[in-house]
């Protein structure tokens, strides 16, 4: 890696992490927050399914202005909403509001995260382009994961203490404060290079044409189009295994007010978030294909869901639970890897949040299902049925695999040594 490339580096990753810490300090303790303003486990998993909707309907418009008028100004306006949506969440819980509510204010936050997704990533690939890198994309992604888990690790833990010794509502003051320090981080270091964006004097005309473009580079595109479908089986289980986890640890350690346990489920996570990022590339030379990896990372993932359903032991409980996030983890960077190699740079960004769009969107049915099932037979069999939902992605990776395409074989920068493949 060159010194223009390094530079992106630093760069991506100080972005990655200030943005994950501001998010995490309410990860650990989200779902308490929302029960705790007098949400039923319906609503408030409803009001997390309105966060997905939130990213579902603008994921595609915040990608084209993305593509359309940077990455970087994608990235600002993105810190910007999210630190004010999350503020009027603060104030939803001081004053108990009605569930409509918390319905808007979430479809708002879904809107300030659809400016990050897809714009980082594609400043990053484009830019590391630019600048000559021609390495291997698992390694600087899998960097960006486990500086994203030290980042969780920090936050989550710190909102759970800040919870457990104030109240649920200052770690979201908190993620407002360390918001607004990132967005004049993002304003004095990240510049779009390798990569101009193509204003138009007619917006939407300029949004039908990246769309068209995005989705004959997307949907249109066969190996792309079935790792994009099996996005909302394993992206939709992921968001609601993650706030789920919280009350049912919390249940399981046998103290409803034990927050700083809630942020250690995501602590956990966070941690496996950083072993996940440096397993990626170590991982990804054992496969000859990349497909492989996402197989046999859902098939596992799928099992411990179920295996984790019938566990009554907070502590094996835990340890089910860092396996199943090392496992997703470690096969992240080689999906993103994957189908970054399959889309060009023009509509890199809208490409990649119409890839985000389609999880989401199995977000929005999947956390309020599952939320019905934790209500009706409880934490435990919901969670059963969210492994067996888990696996229906299966199907959708193999057919992803058939096309044979090139960046399912790609190499990586250990694999151009020689190093034999087992599969």
């Amino acid at each position: 890696m060159n010194d223009a490339a390094k530079k992106i580096q630093r760069v991506y990753l100080t972005l990655t992490l200030g943005n994950t810490l501001a998010a995490s300090f309410i990860w650990g303790i989200n779902t308490l927050f929302l029960l705790d303003a007098g949400l039923s486990n319906l609503e408030a998993f409803a009001a997390n399914a309105f966060f997905t909707a939130g990213m579902v309907l603008f994921e595609v418009p915040t990608g084209v202005i993305a593509d359309g008028w940077g990455r970087r100004t994608s990235f600002l306006l993105g810190t910007i909403t999210l630190a004010v949506s999350t503020y009027l969440y603060y104030v939803l819980w001081q004053i108990s509001a009605p569930f409509w509510m918390w319905a808007v204010v979430s479809v708002l936050l879904g809107l300030g995260f659809t400016f990050f997704s897809g714009a980082v990533e594609a400043w990053l690939v484009d830019a590391l382009r630019y600048s000559g890198y021609e390495g291997g994309l698992e390694g600087v992604l899998g960097r960006g994961q486990m500086v994203q888990g030290v980042a969780m690790l920090f936050g989550s833990v710190a909102g759970g203490v800040i919870a457990q010794a104030t109240d649920l509502g200052l770690p979201f003051l908190v993620r407002v404060a360390v918001l607004g320090a990132m967005f004049a981080v993002a304003f004095a270091l990240m510049h779009d290079v390798g990569f101009s964006p193509e204003r138009s004097t007619h917006p939407l005309r300029a949004t039908r044409a990246v769309l068209s473009a995005s989705i004959d580079n997307g949907l249109r595109n066969p190996p792309v189009r079935y790792v994009m479908l099996a996005a909302p089986f394993s992206a939709g289980v992921g968001f609601y295994v993650f706030y789920a986890l919280q009350p049912y640890l919390l249940d399981l350690f046998g103290d409803p007010k034990a927050y700083s346990v809630a942020g250690l489920a995501a602590a956990i996570v966070a941690g496996s978030q950083i072993v996940g990022g440096w397993l990626a590339p170590h991982v990804r030379k054992l496969f000859h294909r990349r497909t492989s990896v996402l197989l046999v990372a859902g098939g596992l993932g799928g099992a411990i869901l179920l295996v984790l359903g019938f566990t009554r032991i907070f502590w094996v409980a835990l340890a089910l639970l860092a396996v199943w996030a090392i496992v997703g983890a470690g096969a992240m960077p080689v999906r993103q890897a994957y189908v970054n190699d399959m889309i060009p740079s023009k509509q890199r960004a809208t490409v990649l949040s119409f890839d985000s769009l389609i999880g989401s969107s199995g977000g929005v049915v999947v956390q309020p299902a599952l939320g019905r099932g934790a209500d009706l037979y409880g934490y435990p069999a919901s969670l059963a049925m969210a492994g067996v939902i888990e696996m229906m992605a299966l199907p959708f990776l193999v057919a992803s695999r058939r096309q044979g395409a090139a960046a399912d074989q790609a190499s990586t920068e250990s694999a151009a040594s020689g190093e034999e493949s087992l599969a």
